[in-house]
């Protein structure tokens, strides 16, 4: 099968967090052990997630690395990412039941840093037409 010439690791790591957090919202709807709390502090789970995915799916229909806004939004989904599964939560009383998606998460985040900042150093990025 022919690799697909906009396939990037930032677009693989996009569709991770995607995938990750929309499991998290299913399981919040149905109270799927282990689900995020339905509220927090500072807002509500469904409305975060619903943004978190959001910024996630536009970063990933802009080609990431090739466009400014792409990568705005990919960064923006990298840390939006990190609320619900960054390394605070590896000291989390659950962390026994989520780690696997604490870690498929934390790499992601990683995959998008890291290939942003190189396409940033090269400054080879052009906006979208």
């Amino acid at each position: 099968m022919p690799i697909d010439a906009s396939a990037t690791p930032t677009r693989a790591a996009l569709a991770v967090l995607i995938t990750l957090q929309t499991v998290m919202l299913w399981a919040l709807f149905a109270r799927t052990p282990p689900h995020p709390p339905a509220e927090i502090v500072l807002f509500g789970m469904a409305p975060f997630l619903a943004v978190a995915i959001s910024a996630a799916l536009a970063a990933l229909l802009l080609t990431d690395e090739r466009c400014r806004a792409g990568s705005a939004l990919a960064l923006l989904a990298a840390l939006l990412a990190l609320v619900s599964f960054g390394p605070q939560k590896w000291v989390d009383p659950s962390i026994a039941k989520i780690w696997p998606a604490v870690l498929a998460a934390e790499i992601a985040v990683a995959v998008i840093a890291i290939r942003l900042g190189t396409a940033l150093r090269r400054g080879g990025r052009s906006e979208r037409p």
